[in-house]
């Protein structure tokens, strides 16, 4: 059984400026129905104004919510904050911590969106405009649902914007393996970088995951991961520079789910990067990433105790 977090928000108009556009967001659920896998949909509430400026400055979440973010933001994000975008970034937020309480249910749950890792304290970068992991995390914490929190982020860029807005914590340990010629050009520091070079294939990259992954579950201990599943280490990606197949793809995915529930603990994913010609290709990748996370945690026991 996937259970996965989806809104209508999720989906938003093409933008006025700039490149990113919204359809996968549309087509990994269509994508994921075709399939034929046993599958829940969820609805996110919206994320409440507290928690995301419990993270990101007060002024900027003001900013959003009122549609006016300066020119030179939009900039670094890469579109105009709309008042449906800001409806939409609220829902996506939302979905995140939503996907973190049915992975505490069930071992695994997804967000079929976010993954926003680039956006920073008081701004959004790489089209990204909350970071609805660091806030998920700081939020799990806050509330009693874990005392530490590990983010695997396994997007070709960096988690420059996760790694910045958790600095100095020592309840959540960040582990960020990207191409490392890729942007963001100035890296920020995560507890954990490995820059990989480019043209990385399937193997040298899981052997990469595995000599770092298994220590860091086993060393920092967390009680929930949290994992930014981004497709766009693919090898035919437009933004990527390393070179993973599907089926390699497929392995990364089952591995970082399996080393998580063998330890028994839940694990949330938020959607990532992905990005091509043909928005499909894309949103497929996506739907069969989350359908190899959903199969690997059947092969695992069931939440039990207080995370059930």
């Amino acid at each position: 059984m996937l259970h996965v977090v989806h809104h209508v928000d999720y989906m938003a108009p093409a933008p006025t400026r700039g490149t990113f556009r919204f359809e996968k967001y549309m087509l990994v659920m269509v994508a994921l129905r075709e399939s034929g896998i046993a599958m829940t949909e969820h609805a996110p509430d919206p994320m409440p104004h507290e928690w995301l400026e419990a993270v990101h400055c007060p002024d900027y979440v003001e900013q959003v919510f009122a549609a006016q973010v300066p020119r030179e933001k939009e900039r670094r994000i890469g579109f105009p904050v709309t008042p449906h975008i800001a409806q939409r970034v609220s829902h996506t937020n939302g979905g995140t911590w939503l996907a973190a309480q049915l992975a505490l249910q069930h071992g695994y749950a997804a967000n079929s969106a976010a993954g926003s890792h680039h956006a920073l304290y008081d701004t959004g970068a790489g089209f990204c405009v909350f970071n609805d992991l660091a806030v998920c995390a700081n939020r799990l914490i806050a509330q009693g649902k874990a005392a530490r929190v590990l983010i695997v982020d396994l997007d070709v860029h960096q988690g420059d914007g996760t790694a910045a807005l958790t600095a100095g914590r020592e309840d959540i340990f960040t582990l960020s393996i990207h191409a490392e010629k890729n942007f963001p050009v100035r890296k920020a520091r995560s507890t954990l970088d490995i820059g990989l070079p480019d043209g990385t294939e399937d193997d040298d990259y899981l052997a990469a995951l595995q000599a770092h992954l298994p220590r860091v579950l086993d060393e920092f201990a967390p009680d929930i991961v949290l994992y930014q599943a981004g497709v766009d280490p693919h090898e035919n990606d437009r933004l990527g520079r390393l070179a993973l197949t599907d089926e390699g793809l497929q392995r990364r995915d089952r591995m970082v789910v399996g080393e998580a529930r063998s330890r028994g603990l839940p694990i949330a994913s938020a959607l990532g990067g992905g990005y091509g010609n043909d928005p499909r290709i894309v949103a497929e990748r996506h739907a069969r990433s989350m359908i190899a996370m959903a199969q690997e945690n059947t092969r695992h026991p069931a939440m039990t105790g207080a995370n059930a």
